[in-house]
């Protein structure tokens, strides 16, 4: 579906990556904080397992995801630097609200909108960059610009081992806040430039911005009709079973695994770092690699990746924390996490017109979040709640461990819908673009 041609990305183009990448930070410090203070929150607001998952689940998720569909749309209709500026802007006030929660409403209120604020973010960056790199250096610009996910999720849990215990969580909250305002201001110096859609740069797939009810007529076509996109999205659903659950990390190792929390805090927070920025750059480079020398899609190079690593998953919910097989788990699940970005990110827009990317990439975040996430995190509070009830050993390790072999049925997805893009012509490799 997409003809943008093999050119090369300018350095200004580049430059717009590493902001946005960086926004992307702050974004999932911001969404991952909850979780990396669950050792402090949890018992000062005396939330239940079940209240924390809707906290981090359903509460953010489901706000997230629909505002986000409607901020893809929006992103193809106008200028899409203001509009992100104009949501950092409303959700980092709204993230120094968070810290004046007193229970699980007051907490809740501002996570609701806070998701509505976020939701902007991620489907306009991926259409900007979109238009400014060619298909062959796609998997790398989303790879990198989800670096956003591991440094995000590390450096939140830095926070928390880090000035958690010295200035308390909730200052930590105003702080990043007030980080956020200031931070929001640089996009504005961001030219809005759309050149596969206005000719400017007389591309190929030149076609004029679509209206809303144009807009409406190709998204719903786009996804209708192309059975490898519906896969693909299917299969990262079912990844984000296990990315959700994983909010209930840091309770788990403090509980079941016997660390101190904010110890545990900064060693997580620095294998994320490390292990996920790697990850990132890995599944970035080399599924674009993979898919020029196979002529396979992105999505097959997923299979080979999930089909490795899940029986390591797997163990890591088991393994005593005394082996160094636990401390190899810990950083292949870090890895996997960015691994996953990259590859998935550049089959979705393969799947796509370049006049609705915004559209389906957000349609695509709804899916993962609403169904991927919020099962994960919502059915791992009640599913641990339920087995503390039943007097069972061990219910984080179980709930995780279940969580992570349901997450395995990504492997089908993804393998019948590289053979579905085989068939269809649009395999993903620059070639077939």
């Amino acid at each position: 579906m997409d003809q943008t041609p093999a050119r090369g990305p300018s350095s200004a183009d580049y430059g717009l990556l590493v902001i946005l990448m960086l926004m992307n930070v702050l974004n999932f410090v911001d969404r991952q904080l909850l979780s990396s203070f669950a050792n402090f929150i949890v018992p000062e607001l005396h939330l239940s397992n079940t209240q924390f998952g809707l906290l981090t689940g359903l509460v953010f998720l489901l706000f997230y995801a629909v505002a986000g569909l409607f901020m893809g749309a929006l992103a193809d209709l106008v200028n899409r630097p203001r509009l992100i500026a104009v949501a950092m802007f409303g959700w980092s006030l709204l993230t120094a609200a968070s810290g004046l929660a007193k229970g699980f409403v007051s907490l809740a209120l501002p996570r609701m909108f806070i998701g509505i604020g976020e939701s902007a973010l991620t489907p306009t960056a991926m259409s900007l960059l979109a238009d400014r790199f060619p298909p062959d250096k796609r998997g790398f610009a989303s790879g990198f610009y989800y670096m956003g996910v591991p440094i995000g999720v590390g450096v939140s849990l830095l926070i928390a081992g880090y000035l958690g215990p010295a200035i308390g969580w909730r200052n930590c909250f105003f702080l990043l806040g007030a980080v956020g305002v200031a931070f929001s201001l640089i996009i504005l110096a961001v030219r809005e430039t759309r050149p596969s859609r206005k000719g400017a740069a007389a591309l190929p797939d030149a076609v004029p911005a679509p209206g809303v009810g144009e807009l409406v007529r190709i998204f719903w076509g786009a996804v209708k009709s192309s059975r490898a996109l519906q896969l693909v999205i299917l299969g990262g659903v079912c990844v984000h079973f296990i990315l959700g659950a994983a909010g209930f990390d840091q309770l788990w190792l403090v509980q079941e695994r016997g660390f101190e929390k904010a110890e545990i805090a900064r060693l997580s927070g620095l294998i994320a770092v490390v292990a996920g920025v790697a990850g990132n750059l890995f599944g970035g480079m080399i599924s674009d690699l993979f898919a020029r020398k196979t002529g396979q899609s992105p999505a097959m190079f997923m299979v080979i990746v999930l089909t490795l690593l899940l029986p390591v998953n797997l163990t890591y919910r088991l393994a005593s924390p005394d082996s160094w097989v636990f401390w190899v788990c810990i950083v292949v699940a870090y890895f996997q996490l960015g691994v996953f970005y990259g590859p998935t990110f550049s089959a979705v827009q393969a799947l796509c017109p370049p006049q609705v990317r915004s559209t389906v990439v957000a349609f695509y975040l709804l899916s993962l979040n609403v169904v991927g996430l919020g099962i994960g995190i919502t059915g791992a509070g009640v599913l641990v709640d339920s087995l503390q009830k039943a007097a069972i050993a061990q219910p984080y390790s179980w709930t995780l461990f279940a969580f992570t072999a349901l997450s395995g049925l990504a492997i089908p997805c993804y393998f019948f819908a590289a053979r579905a893009a085989k068939r269809a012509g649009l395999s993903g490799s620059p070639a077939s673009l």
